[in-house]
């Protein structure tokens, strides 16, 4: 329960990190995964839900891209893999609504490649080992 609790905060707190880096223009939430995991577990999928729920007309206004990465533990072959595997979940949950239709969402699973944080420390690792939600306003 502890160790739930710890990384609920932690999961918190990157979220915050990572929402804050980025254009004014895209909506982004981050999932975030533990080591060599694409598990996503109940209270971040309840928590996209609820952020998708808060998009004003979601569906007529916005793309939604799944951008999924790893750290690089592992090597590049499993972690093109694993960031496949998280993007798929991700996917996954969100078409599980019944809302979004699949030609709604477009991936792009970067695996080790283009790492956003650095992965020299735990912190950096922790963070790259995610797949960000981006909400892509459409242009008419």
């Amino acid at each position: 329960m502890v160790r739930q609790l710890l990384l609920s905060a932690s999961i918190l707190l990157l979220s915050l990190t990572v929402n804050a880096q980025h254009s004014q223009d895209e909506i982004r939430k981050s999932i975030f995964f533990g080591g060599g995991s694409y598990y996503v577990d109940e209270y971040q999928i309840e928590e996209l839900y609820d952020w998708l729920d808060s998009i004003p007309n979601l569906l007529e206004k916005y793309d939604i891209h799944l951008i999924s990465h790893t750290d690089p533990i592992g090597g590049k072959e499993y972690n093109e893999w694993l960031s496949k595997m998280r993007s798929e979940a991700v996917q996954h949950i969100i078409l599980n609504r019944g809302d979004i239709s699949e030609r709604k969402i477009s991936i792009k699973d970067w695996g080790l490649d283009n790492p956003v944080y650095n992965n020299k420390s735990y912190q950096g690792m922790q963070m790259n080992r995610r797949v960000d939600v981006i909400l892509y306003p459409i242009i008419f």
